[in-house]
């Protein structure tokens, strides 16, 4: 078997993932009822249509990434600093400890398809050549966007701890990662890291790298407090009750990165509209929000700017603050740092 599919599902697995209020003895469920209208009607064309039709829905020439400087970002400093590595990549620094949030930095989201999905910009996974030592890794989930075996193989000398979705260490462990390293949460699991409170939050998602192991894997987005802030990571997934009941439980939060990106009507109760982006943000209680999960890959036949421009038009609209910064720079939110509509030079 192919490294890149991970870890195989097995029946010790199911046994250990019964104790789990989310699994109903064969999968992983969401909190509410979600559907993909896709079938073997529609899929020919949509096959077509995302191979092979292409103009407007990727860039004209390659994004460029910041050239990251390791000693601004390790600079102490009592409030959070981030870097955004395009999709739903995050590099955070907080507490004097660096945390790195679903790291797909490999060149294509289909590794296992007969045709790639490549990345709108090069050379990524040599970032992590320049990156510090990683007290931390998060993983939202195992979808090849967000779970790369490229990205794992080459982080592995620099991660001392990962917290992921309940059934991801699977892949990790399958990957050479030792199981003493990796902690597995369910939804609304909490625990301490380093005097930071990190919190595993529900999503509306699935899961899954090959044809059997489809939701045999748990989804979900981060939320990560200290003393002075309060950070979501949203991860994947549909606009549902989900975020207030994160917002009444967790919130306020200074700093949420919201799933903003690879939308379509066939697939709507997965993945949010822009302007329900937006309004995850208001629900969760978000004093500045930053879009994520666009600029990295054409995953849906939407235009490439199409997210971050509904975004910013829908928060400017609702009076929300929100960060828009450039693949790779050094963000320090409590500067007030303005949002750059660095895409609009690009074709």
């Amino acid at each position: 078997m192919r490294k890149q599919f991970g870890g195989r599902f097995t029946k010790k697995h199911a046994e250990a993932y019964a104790a789990s209020p989310q699994w109903d003895g064969k999968r992983f469920q969401n909190l509410e009822e979600t559907t993909m209208e896709i079938n073997f009607r529609t899929m020919p064309g949509l096959l077509r249509k995302q191979f092979c039709e292409r103009e407007g829905r990727e860039p004209k020439q390659k994004l460029p990434i910041q050239p990251f400087d390791k000693e601004a970002f390790l600079a102490p400093s009592d409030k959070v600093k981030f870097v955004w590595f395009g999709h739903s990549v995050v590099l955070l620094r907080l507490n004097g400890l660096t945390l790195l949030i679903d790291p797909m930095l490999g060149p294509d989201a289909s590794p296992i398809a007969p045709f790639a999905t490549k990345r709108f910009s090069e050379y990524t996974l040599e970032i992590i050549g320049h990156l510090p030592e990683i007290d931390l890794m998060l993983l939202t989930h195992d979808h090849y966007d967000h779970l790369d075996y490229d990205s794992i193989k080459k982080l592995k000398p620099k991660v001392k701890q990962y917290f992921v979705a309940l059934g991801v260490a699977r892949h990790l462990q399958s990957w050479g990662i030792d199981p003493a390293q990796i902690q597995e949460f369910d939804w609304w699991e909490q625990t301490k890291f380093e005097g930071i409170d990190i919190t595993f939050t529900p999503s509306r998602h699935f899961s899954g790298r090959g044809i059997t192991d489809r939701a045999k894997s748990l989804w979900g987005g981060w939320a990560i407090k200290t003393s002075t802030e309060n950070i979501l990571h949203s991860g994947d997934g549909g606009y549902g009750i989900h975020f207030k009941e994160i917002g009444k439980r967790l919130g306020s939060f200074d700093l949420a990165f919201v799933e903003c990106g690879q939308y379509n009507e066939l697939w709507h109760q997965i993945h949010m509209y822009p302007e329900e982006s937006v309004q995850a943000a208001m629900d969760v209680q978000a004093t500045c929000a930053v879009p994520v999960h666009w600029a990295g890959f054409a995953l849906a036949l939407h235009p490439w700017k199409e997210p971050v421009e509904r975004f910013a038009a829908e928060a400017n609209a609702k009076n929300i603050r929100f960060l828009t910064p450039e693949i790779g720079a050094l963000v320090m939110p409590e500067t007030g740092n303005k949002s750059v509509e660095w895409w609009k030079q690009f074709e």
